[in-house]
């Protein structure tokens, strides 16, 4: 073993190690192997250890280096969140009926980052049926946030984004339907990419015991985490592209550009408040900071715009179509149950809570003209962005929050000392994600609890090139990840 600390180097620089045989993928991978061994107990962030297969396909890398090849992840060892098939592993979503469920294949974008050369050490933790923003199920228990084990390290991509921080690995893969991706990236002071819908094809990526079919579900997607800007966008171009099943021969994936590549000639709305949730004074005063250093870089930035969609209609729409969704899944006496509350249900109640009750037993009309609404509001949207590059705004309205593994409907979230709806944090990661907008969740500082602070930037639909470049030249100019304490 050489003395090369590879924990929190990127993937260049360790590319360029393995290039220069200053360490070999089989070193890479053994001493991810030993850090995981050594802090994990502590963390729970890696339920399922793939370690043999994982020194094999690193001793594979280093004969294919050897032979002069060069894939963008060739002997980079990394991390796959549970919910995605791994032919061999357990896929169970955190449902204890299914933990003996073992796929057969790789979801697509698992094998296409074996593909590229990348060393897969095993699989991530995850909230039961990833419907968290915490991490924690009775089969694999508990993840802590490693800069706080008291504390959530977000969901339902928690364990990716805590082996992340940790310095296990420098990629990552993970989901995101109501901030998965983003929110744990924000807890855990990472990175993370919510592709626009249909980029990223999603096959394999389903709970059991579905069959791994092409992309049908609606709002939710699959996409990279890593520690930097640069190494996001290089995970990205690994896992996008269309399904070959169903459109690779007819068709490829050719995105723009970013629009900008100086940091000065972007165009953003920076928004802290949202019409239905405050904000934690704390991640205000880092998005003001932010705000402040933008514009000494030459950026023009503003705080507010008639452009700006109706967020508070987006967030009531965003919820039902949510629960339109989820609850095709739940249990006919669930739903039997779900349809006397809302026949009973004020007509007035204008609640979130209220809305997700409404979409949870939403008819297909009503779905239609839901849908309808929404294809309104991407056009508002894309008016939006013909005079700004981005929108960033909170992923969350607060940092890390303790565990809090109570009934789902007694919980709460505290925002300046006030108790908030637990559920309504949705809002936030919901302004991408109903139209299906692209967004990057990047870093931006620090707590006076030592937590880490993250924002989404929201791109045009799209053109996922223009957040991921603004994500790292925020990073180039004004820093990002900062590793935990002891770590």
């Amino acid at each position: 073993m050489t003395n090369f600390e590879w924990e929190y180097k990127s993937v260049r620089e360790l590319t360029a190690a393995l290039a220069a045989r200053q360490i070999s993928a089989r070193e890479l991978a053994e001493a991810a192997i030993v850090r995981i061994e050594r802090l994990d107990p502590a963390l729970n962030a890696v339920c399922i250890r793939d370690f043999d297969r994982a020194r094999d396909a690193a001793r594979t890398a280093d004969d294919a280096l050897a032979r002069g090849e060069r894939r963008p992840l060739l002997g980079i060892p990394l991390l796959v969140k549970e919910s995605f098939n791994v032919a061999g592993l357990p896929t169970t979503w955190g449902f204890p009926q299914h933990k003996d469920f073992v796929p057969i294949e790789d979801a697509l974008s698992v094998a296409r980052v074996k593909a590229a050369g990348g060393v897969v050490l095993g699989k991530t933790n995850i909230p039961i049926g990833l419907g968290d923003w915490q991490s924690y199920n009775d089969i694999y228990g508990t993840t802590h946030n490693p800069f706080d084990v008291g504390r959530s390290p977000g969901g339902s991509s928690g364990g990716s984004a805590a082996a992340l921080a940790a310095g296990y690995v420098p990629l990552a893969l993970g989901s995101d339907l109501g901030g998965s991706l983003r929110v744990p990236a924000h807890f855990c002071g990472v990175y993370a990419h919510k592709p626009t819908f249909g980029v990223v094809p999603a096959r394999g990526h389903v709970p059991p015991p579905l069959a791994p079919l092409p992309d049908t579900i609606d709002l939710a997607v699959v996409g990279p985490m890593a520690r930097c800007a640069a190494d996001l966008t290089l995970l990205f171009d690994v896992m996008a592209g269309p399904d070959e099943i169903d459109a690779g021969i007819a068709y490829r994936l050719d995105l723009p550009a970013p629009r900008h590549e100086r940091l000065g000639d972007f165009r953003v709305l920076i928004l802290d408040t949202h019409p239905l949730l405050p904000t934690d004074s704390t991640v205000r005063l880092s998005m003001s900071s932010l705000a402040e250093h933008l514009r000494a870089a030459g950026v023009r930035v503003v705080g507010d715009s008639e452009l700006l969609p109706d967020l508070e209609a987006s967030a009531r729409l965003y919820m039902r179509m949510l629960m339109s969704f989820l609850a095709a899944n739940w249990p006919a006496q669930v739903y039997a149950d779900l349809q006397k509350q809302a026949a009973a249900m004020p007509t007035d109640a204008s609640g979130l809570d209220a809305e997700q009750v409404r979409g949870a037993v939403l008819s297909h009309r009503d779905w239609i003209a839901a849908n309808n609404a929404r294809c309104q509001l991407r056009a508002q949207w894309r008016e939006f962005f013909k005079a700004f590059d981005a929108l960033i705004c909170p992923v969350s309205p607060v940092t890390a929050f303790p565990h809090d593994h109570s009934d789902r409907d007694a919980r709460r979230v505290l925002i300046d000392g006030e108790a908030h709806l637990y559920g309504n944090q949705l809002v936030w990661p919901g302004v991408a994600t109903l139209p299906g907008l692209p967004a990057t969740s990047v870093p931006i500082g620090m707590s006076p609890q030592g937590l880490p602070i993250g924002v989404q930037i929201v791109g045009p639909l799209l053109e996922d090139r223009t957040p991921l470049k603004l994500a790292e030249l925020i990073e180039s100019e004004f820093g990002g990840f900062v590793p935990p304490p002891n770590y």
